[in-house]
């Protein structure tokens, strides 16, 4: 098993054509991934041949999901674009848009958000500004890289796309079920939350570790579904201890203020939760491979 994404997910890719598009729609297809087409308003009706695979660019996610049954989309739309290729994904009510793309609009992100849930809550997002969703061994949406781990136990929701990676190298030994990478943006899609309920009901998951940061509430919020929902053993690290107070750090949604936020604070959290927090991400790692053992 796995969350949000399997052997079956037929996946198509907004902006294919593009650079970043045509690059990692190349990785995809060497991980396995079944892709079956791309979109692209302004080339549709071309085709292009990636991995010696020859993939029909669509006019809009409508017409592609009609003609290969895509249940996937990966956006790979430049900035000022990437609102209305969101939209357009939710209005066709593909499952699942998995947003890539840095550096959208605040305002655009809760634009599309909010279009979401106001027309039903059809299309679950990931992203914006994520590394995507892997199962390993079995479909990669996204730009994580598919050779650092093979399929296992473990599922990972994390806001950092470095520090996902890190921790999938770091449990290779396990492998996981699912990662997802939300994202570090104020505003997003998928969050800590779904990925928690999803991995919960996912019987081959059997122990999760979630990754958070510094800024917003989203990891106490987390805390607290984890202690009402969550019978699974978790894990946890918050990116940011020592990061200076009232100082935004990297990410748009690493927002510190006064003793919210910090990384003390949502540790305390966690914990109190009863999940076990690393203090660094190998330290976490090591949490991680200690529950599992003892299942």
């Amino acid at each position: 098993m796995s969350i949000f994404l399997n052997e079956n997910s037929k996946v198509i890719v907004q902006g294919i054509t593009g650079s970043e598009g045509t690059k990692h729609t190349t990785k995809m297809l060497k991980s396995g991934t079944n892709i079956v087409g791309g979109v692209n308003a302004r080339k549709a009706g071309q085709t292009v041949t990636i991995e010696g695979k020859e993939l029909t660019v669509f006019g809009t996610v409508e017409e592609a999901m009609k003609e290969t049954g895509a249940d996937v989309s990966v956006i790979f739309v430049p900035p000022k674009f990437a609102k209305d290729a969101v939209v357009e994904a939710i209005d066709a009510e593909i499952p699942l848009a998995v947003v890539i793309t840095e550096g959208i609009p605040v305002h655009d992100s809760a634009y599309f958000w909010a279009h979401a849930v106001a027309t039903g809550n059809k299309t679950r997002i990931v992203g914006p500004n994520c590394p995507g969703v892997i199962s390993p061994g079995k479909s990669n949406a996204g730009i994580i890289p598919a050779d650092i781990t093979g399929p296992g136990k473990i599922g990972l929701v994390s806001k950092s796309g470095t520090l996902t990676y890190q921790m999938m190298y770091e449990l290779r030994d396990i492998g996981f079920s699912t990662a997802v990478g939300i994202g570090g943006d104020p505003v997003i899609g998928t969050t800590h939350i779904d990925a928690l309920e999803a991995f919960q009901n996912d019987p081959e998951t059997e122990v999760i570790v979630m990754i958070g940061e510094i800024g917003g509430d989203a990891e106490e919020r987390a805390a607290e579904f984890v202690k009402a929902n969550v019978t699974k053993p978790v894990v946890g690290y918050v990116a940011g201890f020592t990061a200076p107070e009232g100082k935004t750090m990297g990410h748009a949604g690493a927002i510190v203020s006064g003793s919210s936020g910090t990384a003390a604070a949502k540790k305390e959290a966690l914990e109190a939760a009863g999940v076990k927090v690393g203090k660094t991400p190998s330290e976490t790692a090591e949490l991680a491979r200690q529950l599992y053992q003892a299942l």
